[in-house]
């Protein structure tokens, strides 16, 4: 599945718009390393995302191409 499509459908970030933004700006990593909007995410990756100050970490449980708002967290496991 696409970064900027996980992003969204997992609500880490709430418009695809602006996670291809974030991925554009060099802003989201997967696995330690700059990622396009167009990498491939699977499971087991870790996302850092930096939006302004914050810093958030998370693991990817699983991929699903849609997600009810009540099951877009069982997608994802934050880091600390």
């Amino acid at each position: 599945m696409r970064l900027d499509k996980y992003l969204k459908v997992s609500r880490i970030i709430k418009r695809r718009t602006l996670a291809n933004e974030a991925c554009t700006q060099g802003r989201v990593l997967i696995n330690d390393k700059v990622a396009k909007p167009s990498a491939d995410v699977k499971v087991g990756d870790v996302i850092e995302v930096r939006l302004g100050d914050s810093v958030r970490r998370y693991e990817v449980l699983s991929l699903s191409e849609h997600a009810l708002k009540k099951d877009a967290n069982d997608m994802y496991r934050e880091l600390i």
